[in-house]
């Protein structure tokens, strides 16, 4: 496993990031443990999780997984750099009765980073991310919360997730001037051969303030992991929005180039699209969530594909990308 520095912290963090949504909806919490133990041999040491992983009557359940796991011992936690986030609603019932169980007010920050806490069975977490802008909540209260859970020794860092570039921009501005904690280090996007527009305001503004990038569904939902060819073999056909998209022409006929280029170079389409992150400036490591073991090992074989310049020129022809702003947008 290759590892480089998360933004600009001195911490250090594997080229790929374990995603753990998977684990309690559609993976066991037996083989969770197996496929997180199967990362951590392999070198993988970032986790990446969300308090409302779960989901539904079931949030919280995939922290629980991973505490379970951590209970183990083996130095487990020693070894992760573990990174959870914070905004959905955690209400046990109806969320009108509730209604300070979501978002970023200072209230639910506090109560919510000690509910992580007890469900992943650790005394910090190392990245407390934000899972999305909260529009009512000013960054002041934001921080002042964040600097006492830093006194505290209940989290080391904070990274955000699904920020438009200003809002950064504005967060870490305001975490300067205050003088305390040294803002965000990173930013969870949505990036990938398909989806670039964080590559016009998101990924520069992340350059620009030193946070680590790591992007979100790599796959597009599982368009980019060979669906076309799983077809024509009788596997796994596409389901959900990967087979509502492949309805669209111009979507399939793309997906088509797409794979044909691969095939053509003897590349597997999910680990190029890996490979092809891990070629992208800013970007700290992609977050890959397996429901297989199998799937774990694919993604582990990207981390060592070296993609040519060829290669990289006709994924830009396929997949030309929105360019940086402002000559997107305007000249």
């Amino acid at each position: 496993m290759k590892y480089t520095q998360l933004g600009r912290t001195g911490l250090k963090v594997s080229r790929l990031v374990l995603g753990t949504m998977n684990f309690g909806p559609q993976t066991d919490e037996a083989d969770s443990h197996a496929i997180m133990d199967a990362a951590l041999d392999a070198g993988i040491n970032f986790f990446d999780t969300a308090n409302v992983y779960g989901w539904g009557e079931n949030k919280g359940r995939t922290e629980k997984i991973i505490g379970n796991w951590f209970a183990q011992g083996g130095d487990r936690r020693d070894k992760v750099v573990l990174a959870t986030k914070v905004y959905g609603n955690m209400a046990p019932d109806d969320s009108s009765l509730w209604p300070n169980h979501d978002k970023l007010s200072a209230l639910n920050i506090r109560r919510a980073v000690d509910a992580s806490l007890k469900r992943l069975q650790t005394d910090y977490i190392d990245v407390y991310q934000f899972h999305h802008i909260d529009r009512r909540t000013p960054f002041e209260e934001i921080w002042q919360a964040i600097d006492v859970l830093i006194q505290q020794g209940k989290i080391l860092y904070v990274g955000s997730s699904n920020f438009p570039g200003y809002k950064i921009a504005q967060a870490n501005e305001l975490a300067a001037r205050r003088g305390g904690t040294i803002g965000l280090v990173s930013e969870q996007c949505l990036y990938n051969l398909a989806e670039r527009r964080a590559e016009m305001e998101v990924i520069p503004a992340a350059q620009d303030y030193g946070l680590g990038v790591i992007p979100w569904s790599p796959l597009h939902g599982g368009l980019l992991g060979g669906v076309l060819k799983k077809e024509v073999e009788g596997g796994r056909r596409a389901s959900g929005r990967s087979a509502d998209a492949l309805k669209d022409t111009k979507t399939r006929e793309q997906i088509q180039a797409y794979e044909d280029l691969l095939d053509k170079h003897g590349l597997e389409p999910g680990e190029a699209a890996l490979a092809w992150l891990l070629t992208r400036p800013g970007v700290t490591g992609p977050i890959v969530g397996p429901r297989t073991a199998g799937q774990l090992e694919s993604a582990l074989r990207a981390v060592e594909l070296e993609l040519s310049e060829e290669l990289l020129d006709g994924l830009d022809e396929i997949f030309p990308g929105p360019g940086p702003s402002p000559e997107a947008f305007a000249w």
